[in-house]
């Protein structure tokens, strides 16, 4: 729904995609842009920012994309690897790039809100698409609404598995009471306090993950030749066919 959306609104005002793509460049290569470049400040805060809200997004480096993969019944790892790649792919590129391009068309970079703050997140988003989609925001909402539950249930069964890996079955049904309280919690912070927390823990998880990854690169490596080697050999055994 919220990929239909932004390109209905991406299609409607497609005379001001070059524009709102020039507005983007000239953001990034002002003088006050330069300025804070030259001096670190603001590159390090736009690592920051893009590494932390990526990974929160797309899971990429995390370590708990795996845990779903593996769940899933294949004769090939390489097959299933590829398959969790896409999805960095879509969640990053795709819904990333369709939600930029809206709110370049739609010129709602700075607005104002009904307290007036300038609009930021969320509702900067929802004021794009309401601007151009009669009831656009809703679209917005429901996304937000589903990107919620979806991200609940995933780490629920994340938090579940490696509970059942170090203490057993039996300590399933106290994770998950404790995870049900954990939610209620952080329904209840302030989102100041929430992004931080969030981003300590995914840089905890993904610390030891990409060390990890270093040693494990080999294996990666005969796994992907693998999986390679089992295409060619299928596609050839098609084209005798």
């Amino acid at each position: 729904i919220y990929i239909s959306g932004g390109l209905i609104i991406i299609f409607m005002r497609i005379g001001y995609i070059l524009p709102g793509i020039l507005m983007i460049f000239k953001s990034a290569f002002n003088f006050k842009a330069a300025a804070g470049g030259f001096l670190g400040v603001g590159i390090m805060n736009a690592m920051q920012m893009g590494i932390a809200r990526g990974i929160s997004s797309n899971e990429a480096g995390l370590g708990s994309a795996p845990i779903a993969a593996a769940a899933a019944k294949t004769d090939v790892p390489g097959r299933q690897a590829l398959i969790s790649m896409s999805g960095v792919f879509l969640s990053s590129f795709i819904v990333c790039t369709i939600t930029v391009l809206v709110l370049a068309v739609t010129n709602s970079v700075g607005q104002i809100g009904p307290n007036g703050e300038i609009l930021n997140g969320a509702p900067l988003v929802m004021h794009a698409f309401s601007s151009v989609l009669p009831g656009g925001g809703i679209i917005v909402a429901i996304g937000l609404i589903l990107f919620g539950l979806s991200t609940i249930l995933g780490w629920s069964y994340y938090g579940e598995k490696c509970i059942e890996y170090i203490l057993g079955d039996r300590s399933v049904k106290y994770y998950r009471f404790l995870f049900i309280i954990f939610v209620f919690l952080g329904s209840q912070l302030s989102i100041q306090t929430v992004w931080p927390l969030a981003d300590i823990m995914n840089g905890l998880m993904a610390f030891p993950n990409l060390i990890g990854l270093i040693f494990l690169s080999k294996v990666v490596v005969e796994e992907s030749d693998y999986f390679f080697k089992i295409v060619k050999k299928e596609k050839e055994l098609q084209f005798d066919l």
